[in-house]
C-alpha cells in the first residue's frame, strides 16, 4: 500500500496496525516513495551478547569510570548549586 504524507497523518493508527500485520506500507512525498513503515524487531540474545563482547574489548578509560554512588553524589552536589 502506498499513501501520501498528508493522508498518512490522518490514518497513522491504521497504517501502524497494517504494518504490524505484515502489510507493506510506503509513505510517499508528492507521489514519490519516501519511507517504508515496518515493525521494530526486538534485539536478539545474539545482538546483546555481541554488544557485551564489544564492550569487554573496548573498556572505558579509567578516568571515565565511576561507580553509581559517585555519579549520584556528583548529581546531588550539582543540584545543590541550583538553589
Amino acid at each position: 500500500m502506498q499513501i501520501n504524507i498528508l493522508e498518512s497523518k490522518n490514518r497513522l493508527s491504521q497504517l501502524v496496525r497494517l504494518a504490524l500485520q505484515g502489510e507493506e506500507v510506503i509513505i510517499a512525498n508528492r507521489g514519490i516513495p519516501a519511507v517504508k513503515l515496518v515493525p521494530v524487531s526486538p534485539a536478539s540474545d545474539t545482538d546483546q551478547l555481541d554488544i557485551l563482547a564489544w564492550l569487554d574489548k573496548h573498556p572505558l578509560p579509567q578516568v571515565l569510570r565511576r561507580s553509581g554512588q559517585e555519579i549520584d553524589d556528583a548529581l546531588a552536589q550539582e543540584r545543590q548549586g541550583w538553589y
